[in-house]
Order: structure tokens, then sequence, then C-alpha cells
């Protein structure tokens, strides 16, 4: 490292905590040590006494009206209200130079440049970058830049570490439909893992319900920024998806239950049948809405406002209503190709999307309907063997679904395997390359960047390195698909959210005094 890198690198960490208008060390993290050094000082009330109580407006609620019922959207709005208020991220412009830059969007800058203002991409190119006042500058010469990778299957929270069974809240394995359950609500901000996952790289995550079920619930996609609650963490105005799952997994857990279902018939069979009757919900709504509407303007032989009773709320039909009306997006855990292809049919008879096949060991089988379809396979690298379902995967199956035109993900599904995306990347890249298959490193990179920002919804905001788009940032200390690649640098939103060479406080309280130095 030359004199100048280093001089650079340390001055990186005048990203002072307590200057930089809002503090890196989000205002959890402090409560955390605060509480830590409460402990410390052996105070018998504990962190409530170390902070003093906000004025009560802070914890008002913001009035919402009550349900019109003009369509079930109201509903929604109110399920997702904020009690946690984030502030505005308040850094100076930054400005990273010397480093190879991969965006991930077929333009690679050797040696390259970003500029970084408001927390969003302002700049980016090769060469040296222009001159930006009040600039911070980094020099990573030597470095690699990617976008910040994206995790589109991910349990992290709902199966959080330590594992423990009060910890177990992925699955709501009560019924095979669960379609109104939402992972956030089971979600625990204090997963240790979830620093982890950004250690290796991953700025953003969907955290799904467990494929107990043949209609799990609602996943989450979150930016990974601690917060107190799953809410505040949630990606700005990314969809929710819905996790539903086929195969051996709902077979065999209700099956050995003596319930239904107990084969592939009756998976079908059950979700038909929910999407039934998510759909005679959806009609009885638009005939109440018909019938007021028609009260109100007082059409001849209309009931009054007082006789008409909307339906009675049904949540898990909601959900499912909302997936029709395509304003959420299905994402399906299937191995097998003809399990795929059942879902694809089902989707047709009910007029919604799949947005993504998950784990999908066989996509290459049916890589052409994927891609005609526009339907994604996120898979894994080289996992198989492991249940008869996944006895036909096989390492160039990325590979094959990007060259048939489709789109491929690298997903993790594993609290450990999240920390290495971009080695599961490049293992699949090589097993394609060696098998004969023609790819560039910008497609295998968007494997875990942009491809699963659009699965998710969030391609116009994060996945790949262009101006406007957020700043969600990696800087490798190599070129990202060596084993040997470590996240030097993370940035999300454009504050940097980890540096390898100065770590602040831990993220969870369960970290709290694991890495003090004596």
């Amino acid at each position: 490292m030359t004199a100048e890198h280093s001089i650079a690198r340390e001055a990186s960490v005048n990203f002072d905590p307590m200057a930089t208008g809002r503090a890196l060390m989000p205002r959890r993290l402090r409560l955390a040590v605060g509480c830590f050094l409460g402990l410390v000082a052996m105070l018998p009330t504990g962190c409530a006494a170390l902070r003093s109580p906000p004025p009560a407006a802070e914890f008002q609620a913001t009035p919402l009206p009550e349900p019109s019922g003009d369509d079930l959207a109201e509903f929604e709005r109110m399920g997702h209200s904020l009690v946690e208020q984030e502030e505005p991220v308040d850094a100076p412009p930054v400005i990273l130079q010397g480093a190879v830059v991969l965006t991930a969007h077929g333009e690679r800058y050797d040696p390259g440049y970003i500029v970084i203002r408001n927390g969003r991409i302002a700049a980016l190119g090769e060469g040296a970058p222009p001159k930006v006042d009040d600039a911070h500058l980094i020099d990573v010469s030597g470095d690699y830049i990617t976008p910040g990778i994206i995790d589109v299957h991910s349990h992290l929270g709902v199966y959080p570490t330590p594992w423990a069974q009060a910890h177990n809240d992925g699955n709501e394995a009560t019924d095979p439909n669960t379609a109104g359950v939402w992972a956030e609500h089971g979600f625990w901000p204090q997963d240790p893992s979830l620093e982890r996952a950004m250690a290796g790289g991953v700025t953003t995550v969907q955290i799904l319900p467990g494929s107990a079920n043949l209609i799990g619930g609602r996943g989450v996609t979150l930016h990974l920024v601690p917060h107190r609650g799953a809410r505040a963490m949630r990606f700005p105005g990314a969809p929710e998806g819905v996790k539903m799952a086929c195969g051996e997994n709902p077979k065999r857990v209700y099956g050995k239950r003596n319930e239904t279902p107990a084969t592939r018939m009756g998976n079908v069979r059950e979700q038909r049948a929910a999407f039934i009757e998510a759909r005679a919900y959806r009609d009885a709504w638009r005939r109440y809405r018909r019938d007021v509407e028609k009260a109100e303007r007082g059409a001849p032989g209309a009931k009054s406002l007082n006789e008409l009773q909307p339906p009675k709320r049904d949540l898990n039909k909601e959900t499912l209503v909302q997936l029709m009306e395509g304003r959420l997006l299905a994402h399906i855990h299937c191995y097998r190709a003809d399990d795929m292809l059942n879902l694809i049919q089902l989707a047709d008879e009910f007029g919604f999307s799949i947005r993504a096949f998950h784990h999908a060991l066989e996509a290459y089988k049916i890589a052409d309907i994927l891609a005609d379809r526009g339907i994604a396979a996120a898979t894994w690298a080289d996992w198989w063997g492991f249940k008869l379902e996944a006895f036909d995967g096989i390492p160039q199956n990325a590979g094959l679904v990007t060259r048939a035109g489709g789109r491929a993900i690298i997903h993790s599904d594993s609290h450990t395997e999240i920390r290495r995306l971009n080695q599961e990347a490049a293992k699949a890249y090589y097993a394609a390359l060696h098998a004969g298959l023609t790819l560039t490193e910008d497609e295998a990179l968007r494997w875990i960047t942009a491809n699963p920002a659009w699965a998710l919804g969030i391609e116009d905001q994060v996945g790949s390195l262009q101006p406007g788009l957020r700043a969600d940032i990696v800087v490798w200390d190599r070129h990202p698909f060596s084993v040997y690649a470590r996240a030097r640098y993370v940035f999300v939103d454009g504050v940097p959210r980890f540096d390898r060479e100065h770590p602040g406080a831990p993220w969870s309280d369960f970290e709290l005094g694991l890495e003090v130095s004596p």
C-alpha cells in the first residue's frame, strides 16, 4: 500500500460518527453501547435510565382515516403505518477514485471513480474524477468496486443466530395456507448475522417465510441499516413478495400428520382452492363497491348506504387478491421442472405473474420457457442431492439460464452462505465457462446484483452502478470473484456502514464485548 493510499484510508475514518449530522453508528447502536456502559456501572434501572424520554409528540401515531371500502388498498396502507422514524442522511459528498469499477450494467472502468452525493450516485466514469467542492476523497487504487450484493432468499432474523426454539419464527406451519402472515412480524433486528452479511458485501435482503406451507405468507425487502424494528428497515417503495412452495416440503410437513396435502396432487389442489376463494372474495368487494357507488348517486333500486355491509376481512384472501392484481410479487420455492410448469399453469389460471422460482435446481430444463415468461431462476451455485428433488441440480444451471436469455440469480437461503455470495457467483461462473458456455464477468456479477434487484422490483433504485441510483456500493480489496476477496468498505445510501479496518460498535447486543481489545 502506498503512503498516499494509507493516508486516504486513514482519512476515511474521518466520517466521524459524532460529526456528520446523522451519526454513522445509528441511534439504536449508540443506545446499545449506552446500555452496555450502564450495565458496567451496575445501574439497576438499565437502559431506560440512560436516555431521557422524548417529547410525547414523538410517540403520537399519525391519524389514519377509517377504511372507506373503496378498495383493499386502504387496509394495506393502515397495515404499513410507521412508528420508528428515520432521520435524514446528512453526509458530505464522497469520491471513490482509483479502483476498477464493475457496474453490472455493461461498463467497466479501469481505473475509475464514483461520486456520491445525497445518498445517490452523482457521477462515475474512467480516469480522474471531477472536482467536487467539499467532497471527501478516498483513494482506493488497486481495489474493485461493485454494486451492493442483493440476496432474494434469506431467513435472517426469522431464523436468527443464536438459534433457539424461541427464535423459530420462519414457518407458521399450522395450515397449508397462511398467506396473511408477514415475515416482517417475526423478524428480529438483533440477529448478529445481519452485520456479518454486510461484511460480505450484502446491502439488501428479502426476508421470506419458510417453505412448510403451500402459501407461506409475505416476504419483506430490507435495507441493511440497523434499526429497532423491521418496519424502519424496509427498503423504501419495495413491493412485498408472496412466498409459495411446491414439491416435497409441504407434502412432507402435512402428510406426516395425516393431513392434506400429502402428495403433489394435493399441493396443487389446495393452492387452486385458495385462489378460488380469494377470487370470490375479490368479487364480493367489487360488488360491494358497485353497490356503494349506486347508493351514493341514488340509482333506481339501489340499497341505502345503511343497508350495505362490506365483506368480512380475511387476511389470507387479501394477500392473494393483491397478488392477482399485480401489487405483490410471487416468489415460489420449487426444485423440479415439472413442479415449476404446474405453478405456471396455476398462475395462468388465476391471472398472476410469477416473479421468480427459488432454488430452481432444474431451471435449466425449462430455461427457454422461463426466459419467454420473464420468470427469474434464483438458485445456488452447486447445492444438490440433499433430497430427491435436488438430485438433478448442476453447477451450470445459472449459466444455462443466462444463455437462454433468462434472469439467473444466485441466492443464499443460509446465514453462512450469505457472507460469500460473491464466491458463489464465481463458482457458478467458472463452472459455466469450463462447460464451454460463453459468459461475461458482467453477466455473472448481475446474478447477485441487478437480477435480484429486478426480482424484488427495485431495479430502478439499486443493483447496478448508474447515475441517479442509490449509492449501495462495495469496495473489495481484490477482484470480487477471487476466493481471497474481502469487502473493505460497504456503503448504503452513500453512508459507509462497514469499514473493515476500523470497525464500529456491533449492531447487535448479542455481539457486545466479543471483540474488545485488551
